[in-house]
């Protein structure tokens, strides 16, 4: 009777458990799995992946499609770009001179904007960080470029808007002084912008429990970069708006390409220290840290 009992056992310890162990922890490329990522992150997902998901769903996944509801909401997104870029463009003209009063301006206006319209259009307002959002595989390239679109024609729009309404000479062109060289001027603009590009990928693209206030140190960051780079560059680290300041002053200096490579730079730089971070994994120093 023994023996019978012992062979059962050993049968049933061979037979594999159906139900799944929910503890076990999935691992993809050696780091822990989250499957939220893959909503937020769709191209982050394997081909094999996507593939299933588009039969499931019966239709062919394009990462290149471009809706009616995405045309909409960029729409929208343009109409937000609009009214921080011609608020900025008002400061030079009421209070020339008055560095603290730029730097407020611009910190608070794109704060007030990117709470607005993030949930709209993710609220970039900048060529530059949609760049750095597509690098980071954030948003797909065919959505970038149609941001791109949206934040320079809103930029054009704000610039002649602001020109109109506002009396004299155009003040708000971006410029350099001080004696700043086009040199020194180019890695102004590409560390500026390279930090606002940063504190977008590290408050707003990472999942954390205080992405409800990105708004914040987004702000923050452009109110620093105005206090730092206003007197030697204008500061620009927006391509859209120093094209609509250029353009409602008609004042191209030969210099002007600073405000495109520059912040185009800065976003390259952030980008690849944001991977820098992701490559050694600082997401689980932190989450151990917090377990200890």
């Amino acid at each position: 009777m023994s023996s019978t009992s012992s062979k059962t056992n050993d049968i049933e310890n061979q037979i594999p458990n159906p139900v799944p162990n929910t503890n076990t922890t999935i691992q993809q490329n050696g780091r822990p799995y989250d499957p939220a990522m893959d909503d937020a992150f769709p191209e982050r997902q394997s081909p094999h992946e996507s593939d299933q998901i588009a039969s499931n769903k019966g239709t062919v996944a394009s990462r290149f499609d471009i809706g009616r509801d995405s045309w909409r909401t960029h729409f929208i997104a343009a109409y937000g770009e609009f009214c921080v870029y011609i608020y900025d463009q008002n400061k030079y003209q009421s209070h020339p001179g008055q560095l603290i009063m730029i730097a407020l301006g611009f910190g608070f206006s794109v704060m007030f904007s990117v709470w607005c319209f993030a949930g709209v259009s993710g609220a970039a307002l900048n060529p530059a960080v949609t760049l750095s959002l597509a690098l980071a595989r954030a948003i797909t390239p065919t959505r970038c470029v149609v941001m791109w679109i949206a934040e320079i024609v809103a930029g054009l729009a704000a610039g002649g808007a602001a020109s109109g309404m506002t009396p004299g000479e155009v003040k708000f062109a971006n410029s350099l002084g001080l004696g700043c060289s086009r040199t020194r001027g180019l890695f102004l603009e590409m560390f500026g912008t390279a930090i606002l590009c940063l504190t977008v990928l590290m408050t707003a693209v990472e999942k954390r429990e205080t992405n409800f206030i990105a708004a914040l140190p987004i702000g923050v960051s452009l109110f620093i970069g105005h206090l730092a780079l206003t007197a030697y560059t204008g500061t620009g680290v927006n391509p859209a708006r120093s094209l609509g300041a250029a353009v409602a002053a008609k004042y191209f200096p030969g210099y002007h390409w600073i405000y495109w490579i520059g912040p185009l730079l800065g976003a390259f730089l952030a980008w690849s220290v944001w991977q820098l971070l992701q490559w050694l994994d600082y997401a689980t120093l932190v989450a151990a840290e917090k377990e200890e």
